[in-house]
C-alpha cells in the first residue's frame, strides 16, 4: 500500500515576515528574496503570492511590523509611573541600552535600516517617523525636567543622538561586554545628571 505524502502546513503572513526578518538580520534587505525564503522555509513561491503581491509589499509590511512595534514600546516608555522626570529618563535610557543586547535582532534591524536609509528614501522617511515619535517622548520628559521648550528639544536631540550612535557602537564586532555600561554612564552623567532640574 502506498503511503500517501504529508502535506505540509500552510503558511500564513506571518510565517513570511519572520523568515524576511530573519533573512533581513543575515544579510540586509538585499537578502529578502522571494526564492531564497521559499527554499529556506521547504515551500514552492506560489505560497508567496497568496499573501503579498510582490517583494515590494513584503519589505513594506516587514517594515512597518518593526515600526509598530517600536512606537508601541516607545509609547509604554511615555507613559511610566515614575515619580519625577529625571528617574523617568533614566529608565528611558536603560531600556534604550538593554534593546542591544536584549532585544538584539530587532537593534540588528533597525541598524540595517539606518544603513540603507542614505539611498532609499522610503526606508529614510520611516525612520524619520520612529525618531520623531522617540523625540516626541523625550521632549516631554525634558521638558518637565527643565521647564523650557528649546532647551528641552536640545536636550532630546543630544540624548537621542548619543543612544543611536551607542547603538552603532555596541554593533560592532570588536564591541567589549564592559561597553554597554560605560556608554550609559557616561549619557546618565551628561544629559541626566547634570541637568538642574527647574524648581
Amino acid at each position: 500500500m502506498t503511503r500517501k505524502p504529508v502535506a505540509a502546513p500552510r503558511l500564513t503572513r506571518d510565517d513570511w515576515l519572520d523568515a524576511a526578518f530573519r533573512a533581513a538580520i543575515g544579510g540586509g534587505l538585499d537578502a529578502v528574496r522571494i526564492l531564497s525564503l521559499a527554499d529556506a522555509m521547504g515551500v514552492t513561491r506560489g505560497s508567496f503570492y497568496w499573501h503579498f503581491a510582490d517583494r515590494a509589499e513584503l519589505v513594506n509590511a516587514l517594515i512597518e511590523r518593526w515600526v509598530q512595534r517600536e512606537i508601541a514600546s516607545d509609547r509604554g516608555l511615555l507613559q511610566n509611573p515614575l515619580p519625577d522626570p529625571t528617574s523617568r529618563i533614566l529608565h528611558v535610557l536603560d531600556r534604550a541600552i538593554a534593546h542591544s543586547v536584549e532585544d538584539r535582532e530587532y537593534d540588528q534591524f533597525e541598524q540595517a535600516l539606518r544603513g540603507i536609509a542614505g539611498k532609499d528614501a522610503g526606508v529614510a522617511a520611516v525612520l524619520e517617523r520612529v525618531d520623531r515619535a522617540r523625540l516626541q517622548m523625550l521632549h516631554s520628559h525634558y521638558a518637565e525636567l527643565v521647564q523650557n521648550d528649546e532647551t528641552a528639544r536640545e536636550l532630546a536631540a543630544l540624548f537621542y543622538l548619543a543612544v543611536v550612535g551607542s547603538h552603532e557602537a555596541m554593533n560592532r564586532p570588536s564591541a567589549s561586554a564592559k561597553m554597554s555600561d560605560y556608554l550609559k554612564s557616561i549619557i546618565a552623567r551628561h544629559l541626566v545628571h547634570a541637568v538642574k532640574p527647574k524648581i
